[in-house]
């Protein structure tokens, strides 16, 4: 399969009956309660922007908004069989590890899944958190908001690095999550530069994240 075809973003389509029944489930074994959901649309384009603890925070996210969304995962995952139904079914868009122009193909494969109306999830921090504080986001978030215009809703995920710690092959039930959803942060309302604009709306948002999951910076 080539680059190209692995980028392609899923089509508009409903989350399989299995899946449902599993983020039932979900919400059950792994105690899930979700804070905030007014803020999520109901339909049209939007990024969701959280902190990153845990291998399991796209599960937990998937489960949480109730629309699919989409995010970005190493193609790796894909040659295992845990998880090469699993993600691609949670919205997972797999891309090759390693790739010299990596970060632009990711960015331009998120501009066309909001174009199409969808949700596109983002850890701005890049990388799992070691000591549990928030790390600073890259700009990419600010980027991807002014170039699309897409509203940003800032998530605070809690528990996640409980469930599934550094290290841990599988998930340990029966453990609580939270996800809490902030207020959007509409790219419109910046002015400046568009440097300025892409700092100060990244910085927005990891403040909100940061206020949203409880940790410092």
């Amino acid at each position: 399969m080539t680059d190209d075809a692995r980028l392609t973003p899923h089509p508009r389509v409903r989350r399989p009956v299995l899946f449902e029944l599993g983020r039932g489930l979900c919400r059950r074994v792994f105690r899930l309660r979700v804070e905030g959901d007014e803020h999520l649309p109901a339909d049209g384009a939007a990024i969701i922007a959280a902190n990153h603890l845990s291998f399991f925070d796209s599960v937990v996210l998937a489960v949480a908004v109730p629309r699919r969304l989409n995010f970005v995962g190493k193609a790796e995952y894909l040659d295992s069989w845990k998880t090469r139904r699993l993600f691609p079914a949670l919205g997972m868009l797999p891309v090759e590890r390693g790739h010299p122009r990596q970060a632009y193909r990711v960015l331009g494969t998120a501009a066309q899944v909001l174009e199409a109306g969808e949700c596109f999830a983002v850890y701005p921090e890049g990388t799992r958190s070691h000591d549990g504080s928030l790390q600073a986001g890259h700009n990419g978030v600010g980027h991807l908001s002014l170039t699309t215009g897409t509203a940003i809703i800032p998530a605070g995920i809690v528990g996640t690095d409980r469930i599934q710690p550094r290290g841990a092959r599988v998930p340990r039930p029966f453990r609580t999550a939270t996800v809490r959803f902030g207020s959007p942060i509409d790219p419109q309302r910046y002015d400046g530069s568009r440097r300025e604009r892409r700092r100060r709306i990244t910085g927005d948002v990891m403040s909100a994240i940061g206020e949203l999951s409880g940790q410092r910076p």
